[in-house]
């Protein structure tokens, strides 16, 4: 149960002044569906609304604020803009100009003779100075109400920034005085506001480091208490053993030995399933090194005992792949297998839903679609969560009220995680890591090429083609932008398919699942020899033939993500390569960056780096005003459902170190993840009224 002293915080939106039904869709699309989302909606960046006495003390393309008195007007023809001409204390002239036909309005704001302060952006037309449609217009005596520093809220259709702050400032009214759960000499010591004043800070200083970092601390402390409480409620309710005896395990035709790290992580598991506790274990292994084997004879296991499994996969693409691989692996077998996304309609997600239902269903293999809630198994016995940094602990335990007792879980994850964030947020898992490969695996050989020499990259992949080889050509962004001069996949693949004809594939995150399978299909078989994606393959990509990976714009991507798009080549006994195509803009950070690619192949070594290297942006991050509009994912980006990376939408990396929005920041160890649709919302909140303080020993 909620406290009451957190209802009104946690009150619908509408519940805000103001918010209507109109109003409240544009809130919808930005996850804002409570006043508390409101009040968690920090700035992505701020304004510094510079005063200056005269005109001649700014640059045009500076946001200024100055007195100025209105000396005459204009109106520009039919359809041209009004021109309010003010001038400073000098007698300078500059042009306030607004459009839409009705000079009324403008004539109201600023009167002949009479003073105004304004604030706005100073541009040059021609041999004039002018300000387009003036921020804020008031008379001298308002003007102490004028911020220097205004925030820049993230935005959707229909809002305003003032419109946000204004529902901000409501949301923040009602957030209650909280007890304080930090120990008092860490408070002391970080020199920490309360969490309600570092809130309200935060959004009226978006640059205010301090403010960020306790808003980090809570969630973080929060977030370990949850997953504490959650593994402590685990380990009191009793779950079923599951004993399997051997008999599909030992009919399964594997294609190599299991290596010994997989053999030591399958007897971990086959020891857990065993125990009444059920199982929460965390399978933590490098991009190839078996984990689907291990997940599978997991799940054997469950079906030895008489129970059934489920595989949750983040994508629809991973989802398909391991539906593929496993059918495959257990072909013969007296195992039914069936996959469950949310593109299985009708007859088809009767069928598959009547199997779970009445048990002739085995494993079931799918995205969010397995735990929803017409969902339901007849006795489900482990659930496996495939990348599970892109779960939260919401999503897992919905799959886990699917069974009638608390099922077994493992989850996995491909991305390999520094052993001090291991501890950090799966500190409430048990670990087991695959630090070996499968034989036959070769080192994939990577360099680093300047994108001038793009046709030398391109009569490569033409010899690659020709001696029946297959690559992968990897692009920033889907279409071209007039913004960004990132290289699009459409216009690569348009470019290729000019010399290489029918033979060049596209994949991404837009396409309609149909589309996606039918092109990865006859990649898979060998149709289609280069197949040119966004980040939509990052995972879930299986086909040994393809052994050249090309990623253009490859300082725009994070270190885990080149790790994990290189790892979707030297999947077979053959040698791979990796080529990084880099721009020449090319800073210190993406330089040591890519020169790590090339020096190793070692995703946990990578990962400790990447580690390193946030801790230390974190420690010292860049000085400057930050932009007015944010730009850029970093390696915080978010992932949407259709697999394909994603800057996180705005507003919900709130805790960005600094405060400051930019593109390519890196994210600091006090970024953490943002909140996903259907997670109960700030748990923290309710943790903070009952827990006790952390001691400092």
């Amino acid at each position: 149960m909620r406290p009451e002293l957190l209802n009104p915080l946690f009150a619908e939106i509408q519940a805000l002044k103001g918010v209507g039904p109109q109003l409240a869709r544009p809130l919808e699309r930005l996850g804002l569906a409570r006043a508390v989302d409101v009040a968690f909606h920090l700035p992505s960046g701020w304004i510094d609304r510079r005063p200056v006495d005269r005109l001649d003390q700014a640059e045009p393309g500076q946001v200024i604020t100055i007195r100025l008195t209105a000396v005459d007007y204009r109106q520009g023809g039919m359809r041209g803009p009004f021109r309010v001409q003010a001038a400073d204390e000098t007698g300078d002239v500059v042009s306030l100009v607004y459009f839409g036909g009705n000079p009324g309005w403008a004539k109201k704001l600023l009167p002949l003779g009479e003073a105004r302060i304004v604030s706005g952006k100073l541009e040059s037309y021609g041999q004039e100075l002018q300000i387009v449609h003036p921020d804020h217009v008031l008379p001298p005596a308002e003007a102490g109400d004028l911020p220097e520093r205004e925030p820049v809220y993230p935005l959707s259709e229909g809002l305003t920034g003032k419109r946000v702050a204004m529902l901000v400032a409501q949301a923040l009214e009602r957030a209650p005085l909280l007890p304080e759960w930090i120990e008092p000499s860490v408070v002391a010591k970080r020199g920490w506001a309360t969490w309600r004043e570092a809130l309200a800070r935060a959004h009226a200083e978006p640059g205010d480091r301090l403010a960020r970092e306790r808003l980090a601390y809570d969630e973080i402390f929060a977030n370990q208490l949850a997953l504490m409480l959650v593994r402590a409620s685990s380990r009191k309710r009793r779950g079923e053993p599951l004993n399997g005896d051997g008999r599909l395990r030992d009919a399964l035709a594997l294609p190599y030995a299991p290596t010994g790290a997989q053999r030591r992580a399958i007897d971990e598991i086959a020891g857990d399933l065993q125990q009444a506790t059920p199982m929460l274990r965390l399978l933590q292994g490098d991009v190839g090194s078996g984990k689907t084997l291990v997940a599978l004879m997991a799940l054997l296991i469950a079906v030895e005992a008489g129970a059934q499994g489920a595989l949750l996969a983040p994508t629809e693409i991973l989802a398909r792949q391991h539906h593929a691989t496993i059918s495959r692996m257990l072909a013969g077998l007296p195992v039914t297998v069936a996959i469950l996304t949310g593109r299985e309609k009708g007859k088809v997600r009767e069928s598959t839903l009547m199997g779970l239902a009445d048990g002739s269903i085995d494993i079931l293999i799918g995205t969010h679609a397995i735990f929803q809630e017409a969902v339901a198994y007849k006795r489900l016995g482990l659930a496996v969560v495939d990348e599970q940094h892109r779960f939260g602990v919401a999503q897992r335990l919905m799959l886990a009220q699917k069974a009638e007792r608390p099922p077994h879980l493992l989850v996995m994850t491909a991305t390999p995680i520094p052993r001090t964030l291991t501890l950090t947020h799966y500190g409430e898992m048990d670990v087991s890591r695959l630090d070996e490969m499968p034989p036959g695996r070769q080192p994939i050989e990577t360099r680093v090429l300047s994108d001038a020499r793009l046709g030398e990259v391109v009569d490569g992949l033409a010899r690659h083609i020709a001696d029946n080889g297959q690559a992968y050509w990897v692009c920033p962004l889907v279409e071209e932008s007039e913004t960004s001069d990132q290289a699009a996949a459409e216009a690569r693949a348009a470019a290729l398919k000019l010399r290489f004809g029918e033979r060049i594939g596209l994949v991404h995150g837009r396409m309609k699942g149909p589309e996606k399978d039918a092109v990865m299909a006859a990649f898979q078989r060998g149709e289609v020899a280069v197949l040119v994606a966004t980040t939509v393959i990052e995972v879930g990509v299986d086909v040994p033939n393809a052994t050249l990976m090309i990623v253009e714009g490859a300082e725009r991507f994070g270190l885990a993500q080149l790790h994990q798009l290189r790892g979707r080549v030297g999947r077979g006994d053959k040698r791979s390569i990796c080529l990084l195509l880099r721009g020449n803009a090319l800073s210190e950070t993406g330089r040591a960056r890519l020169a790590l690619m090339r020096e190793t192949n070692d995703g946990f070594r990578i990962a400790e780096e990447a580690a390193a290297r946030r801790g230390r942006a974190a420690r010292h991050p860049p000085v400057g005003r930050a932009p007015v509009q944010a730009g850029g994912c970093g390696d915080a980006a978010g992932v949407a459902a259709d697999g394909e990376r994603r800057c996180a939408p705005a507003g919900r990396s709130r805790w960005r170190a600094g405060g400051r929005a930019g593109p390519r920041r890196a994210a600091g160890p006090l970024s953490v993840r943002t909140r996903r649709r259907g997670e109960p919302a700030q748990v923290r909140l309710i943790i903070a009224i009952r827990a006790p303080a952390p001691r400092a020993d």
